[in-house]
């Protein structure tokens, strides 16, 4: 419920940075996400964003689809493995996940965690586009340079500013002591 909450209020922020406007509907959605999103607040919340982020004809978010879709998928990769270092250095399993389930996927918990932090790679992906177009070439070396940016992106949890890499050791650590009992907030 938290990680799906914040998900949606960080790409609320990214709506409005990116394309101007306070989007409402994206924080009564957050705020109306329950434990385990039965009534599927992320896929709704999700479609509206991806419809409204890129103005670019025929673009859908989907793994296989058109550019940006392979800067996307690459930002995710390296943002996923930023989640599983900081799972494993906190003690964690990145393979036993909480929502995601996948014998064939050792990643469900970094999958799980890394949620709230993919606005960040999308800010970063919108920008790039923005500045230098669709990346005509497919996926090259100075696209690549440009995301492996990912871990030092400013990051700001409870008001303190911090490259992402060191804010997810932050919510990797904290969901050690929620799974440890000692507390109840990642």
């Amino acid at each position: 419920q938290q990680t799906i909450k914040v998900k949606i209020e960080n790409q609320a922020a990214v709506l409005k940075k990116c394309i101007g406007e306070e989007i409402r509907c994206m924080k009564v959605w957050a705020s109306e996400v329950k434990s385990g999103d039965l009534e599927n607040m992320e896929a709704r919340a999700a479609a509206f964003y991806w419809k409204n982020l890129f103005s670019i004809d025929g673009f859908t978010r989907d793994r296989e689809g058109i550019p940006p879709n392979n800067l996307l998928n690459y930002g995710y990769a390296i943002l996923r493995a930023v989640v599983a270092r900081g799972l494993v250095s906190s003690g964690l399993l990145p393979t036993l996940g909480i929502h995601h389930h996948n014998r064939y996927n050792a990643y469900c918990l970094a999958d799980d965690i890394m949620e709230p932090y993919r606005p960040y790679v999308d800010e970063l992906v919108f920008n790039l586009v923005k500045e230098k177009g669709l990346p005509e070439d497919g996926l090259t070396k100075e696209w690549k340079a440009e995301l492996l940016k990912i871990p030092v992106i400013d990051v700001v949890i409870s008001e303190k500013r911090s490259p992402l890499m060191i804010a997810v050791s932050q919510t990797t650590a904290s969901l050690y002591r929620c799974f440890c009992g000692e507390s109840r907030k990642i």
